[in-house]
């Protein structure tokens, strides 16, 4: 079926070789690797206060909560774990900008300009993502997980606490760029909102396994929390593609 394409001036590799694909891949990967770096430098700055700010939820939870560390480099590897999360934070509006670039190669300078809100979208539901973990997941999580009731007082170890933490947090915002993820693979004719709605059962059970392997608890509320969200953000970004999939960039047979 014919569809509009980019004309050689507007577009940018719109025919590429095989090659030529893989070399674009690695060099917007490496322009993601250097803003990660640039934002692990920021994260380095910040680690501390946020690790402060990590033991709310814990603290609120058990009275007189401590963490301790029983491995000389427990701490450490705790502290750039932290890093590493404020550094995906702070590079992920470049993260999304270079897989939409690499997708989308034959994109026109009139249908770049759809781009641009979904990189700050897709950004700040990322930061969305992570505080929904935190705020609303996290407490329940913890209520049922640190509830030895007279049996066992919880002493936790600090790199066991801020790994569920930034693991749930990373999931969480992750999951939250479904919708821009879904609308951008529409724009570039890789995906229909009908066949994805077509797919909803299949999505369903999916997120419910999907949040079962990637969280880092076992119990049903914290995976509910992770999976209810997941589920509604697929009908969502079924509802954005729908907007943008008249126009298709990528040739479709």
């Amino acid at each position: 079926m014919a569809v509009t394409t980019a004309t050689p001036e507007e577009a940018e590799g719109g025919n590429l070789t095989i090659l030529e694909h893989l070399q674009e891949a690695r060099r917007r990967l490496i322009i993601c690797a250097v803003a990660l770096g640039i934002g692990l430098i920021a994260g380095a700055f910040l680690a501390n206060p946020t690790l402060e700010w990590m033991k709310g939820p814990g603290e609120s939870r058990v009275e007189d909560f401590q963490l301790i560390f029983t491995q000389p480099l427990e701490y450490w590897t705790t502290f750039f774990r932290v890093m590493l999360l404020l550094a995906i934070t702070f590079a992920m509006p470049v993260i999304v900008w270079q897989f939409l670039a690499f997708i989308g190669p034959g994109l026109t300078r009139n249908e770049k300009k759809w781009a641009y809100p979904i990189v700050l979208g897709a950004s700040l539901m990322f930061v969305a993502g992570c505080a929904f973990a935190f705020y609303v997941e996290l407490p329940p999580a913890l209520n049922f997980l640190l509830d030895g009731g007279d049996v066992a007082a919880p002493l936790i170890s600090v790199k066991s606490y801020v790994d569920f933490v930034t693991r749930l947090m990373l999931v969480t915002g992750l999951v939250f760029e479904t919708p821009f993820i879904v609308m951008g693979l529409a724009k570039v004719g890789l995906v229909t909102s009908r066949k994805l709605l077509s797919w909803w059962r299949f999505a369903i059970v999916g997120a419910f396994i999907i949040s079962a392997i990637v969280t880092p608890s076992i119990d049903p509320i914290t995976q509910s929390l992770v999976a209810i969200p997941m589920i509604v953000l697929y009908f969502v970004g079924i509802f954005m593609s729908k907007l943008v999939e008249q126009t298709p960039i990528i040739p479709r047979t």
